[in-house]
């Protein structure tokens, strides 16, 4: 899997600039789109979203700041890395975190709602089968953001996604390396199944279990690459 450049930024308009850049690379992180490692040149950003170099700078310091990114150089910063050890724990966090969002959004989203996540896991196989990687982690984040979001804990959301800053770009590396797998039916189906159930139990469960299943083959690769044993490529 080659790391990818800074292109696909919309051009920022001058209101309010590095709210809104900050809020471009935000995502572009949670969705996955860098790896960790990846390195941003602030003159090559600045240029490629349509500003000057101070909104990039101040939107990328307080991303160092959230740990999302490293600061490397004066002129360049790159986005974090994870450590295997650092990944298990972070997962262990959000299986309180996302499990509980989870939960909360059984009995809370609307018929609509639960559509758009039947999609959203189509999409994913589909991506998954086409291996357009990339594609795949960005459906990925955007399955378990409508559901969290539907859970209408805004406090909670915003924690969860502090944790998808630094998750997002590891996620990066699952494919084609270490993609997830699942002993039984893929634990999205058993989320969508909780939903129309309107069985919090049953959602939190399954949304628990995605996370452990679903990040074994990540975990593992990980810990190859820091043995030495796998490429971090």
């Amino acid at each position: 899997m080659t790391q990818q450049g800074n292109e696909g930024f919309a051009e920022i308009g001058r209101d309010n600039l590095t709210a809104r850049v900050y809020s471009e690379l935000r995502l572009s992180l949670m969705e996955g789109r860098f790896r960790p490692g990846h390195r941003f040149k602030i003159s090559e950003l600045a240029k490629s979203l349509g500003v000057s170099e101070t909104p990039v700078r101040e939107a990328l310091m307080q991303l160092v700041r959230e740990r999302a990114l490293t600061m490397k150089a004066a002129r360049s910063v790159e986005v974090a890395r994870l450590t295997a050890d650092q990944y298990d724990e972070l997962r262990a966090i959000r299986l309180l975190l996302e499990g509980a969002a989870a939960e909360s959004a059984a009995t809370r989203m609307s018929a609509d709602e639960i559509a758009e996540l039947k999609t959203l896991n189509e999409q994913l196989y589909a991506a998954e089968r086409n291996e357009q990687w990339s594609e795949a982690v960005r459906v990925n984040w955007k399955f378990h953001y409508t559901l969290y979001r539907a859970a209408e804990k805004p406090e909670l959301l915003a924690l969860i996604e502090t944790i998808w800053l630094r998750n997002g770009p590891v996620l990066s590396m699952a494919y084609p390396h270490a993609p997830p797998t699942y002993p039984g039916p893929h634990q999205h189906l058993n989320v969508i199944a909780g939903l129309e159930a309107r069985d919090p139990v049953r959602v939190k469960k399954a949304i628990q279990d995605d996370l452990i299943e679903g990040g074994t083959n990540l975990l593992r690769h990980l810990r190859e690459i820091e043995a030495g044993t796998a490429s971090a490529n």
